[in-house]
């Protein structure tokens, strides 16, 4: 007997989710594409249960921007309780140490610097690099030793916004595989004091702000299903665009190479093409000539 036919269909754009504490994103990414009855999505940056704020979700066609967005810069605000170092750097872990000093704004203020640039940091035991096809925080949860190597991230601002003595707020713009919970780790051990991360917040992803999340339960509205869902070019506002005509498309659809001509057409890198308002394909430009990775199947009809 054969398995019933799928009665979901092909939805094509962004929903820039603002995710709940409590929420993981694989979870997330279902109560969505169950809000659209979506056949295909999936996430741009994995955003833990714990932490709230920005989870761009791709529907459809999207999920082939996935790399720009996730590969662009982050923001995050979270807090730092001093004292106390956890196995996992935030407040689901254990307590590994404990200390009953407690930093001075000024301190705090004095090490932001050494944490601004490129720097080399190592990930918290509990998170999801691999190490010999084995997540890491898979190995840890087994109580094995997790060695992970440092390895360079780039931290473009780092401030404090908020001190009380017991907790400190900072907010960070970031690169790609910054770990925040890594910052309240290592801090605190320069300060003396310890530190993990207890409230963690997402204010960007790439080219997705807070301004344009939606609330998940927001979702519940059914004329917010319909503003919430952004195009698929949204995931590409970072990347340079050019417009060609219904001739270069076709050429582009067949996974052809297309020169460029005009003196603003880029010189070099990735770009997209549009053609009648809608993204046709993106690749490399190579010699002057746009060469497509990915092809879109939308409006080619």
């Amino acid at each position: 007997m054969s398995a019933p036919r799928s009665t979901r269909v092909a939805v094509d754009g962004w929903i820039v989710l603002d995710k709940p504490v409590g929420l993981t994103s694989t979870h997330a990414v279902s109560r969505v594409k169950r809000v659209y009855n979506a056949k295909k999505g999936g996430h741009a940056g994995t955003l833990d249960p714990l932490a709230s704020g920005i989870l761009p979700i791709a529907l459809g066609e999207a999920t082939k921007t996935v790399p720009f967005v996730q590969d662009g810069e982050k923001s995050y605000r979270f807090t730092v309780k001093w004292g106390e170092e956890t196995t996992t750097d935030d407040a689901e872990g254990d307590v590994a140490q404990r200390s009953d000093a407690r930093p001075a704004r000024g301190d705090v203020e004095a090490l932001l610097p050494r944490f601004t640039g490129e720097i080399l940091q190592t990930p918290p035991a509990f998170s999801a690099i691999k190490i010999d096809g084995e997540r890491a925080y898979d190995i840890a949860r087994d109580g094995e030793t997790v060695e992970l190597q440092p390895r360079p991230v780039t931290i473009h601002a780092l401030r404090l916004v908020g001190h009380d003595g017991a907790t400190t707020t900072l907010e960070a713009d970031c690169g790609k595989g910054t770990y925040v919970r890594a910052l309240a780790r290592d801090l605190g051990r320069l300060l003396g004091c310890y530190g993990h991360v207890v409230e963690l917040r997402r204010t960007r992803v790439g080219p997705f702000t807070l301004a344009d999340a939606t609330p998940l339960a927001a979702l519940d509205d059914v004329a917010e299903v319909g503003r919430a869902l952004k195009p698929v070019e949204a995931g590409l506002t970072e990347v340079p665009c050019v417009i060609v005509d219904r001739n270069g498309a076709a050429r582009l659809r067949r996974g052809q190479g297309l020169l460029l001509r005009g003196r603003d057409a880029p010189s070099g890198g990735m770009a997209w093409a549009a053609c009648g308002g809608e993204p046709v394909a993106f690749g490399a430009i190579e010699e002057g000539e746009l060469r497509p990775s990915r092809v879109f199947n939308l409006g080619a009809n």
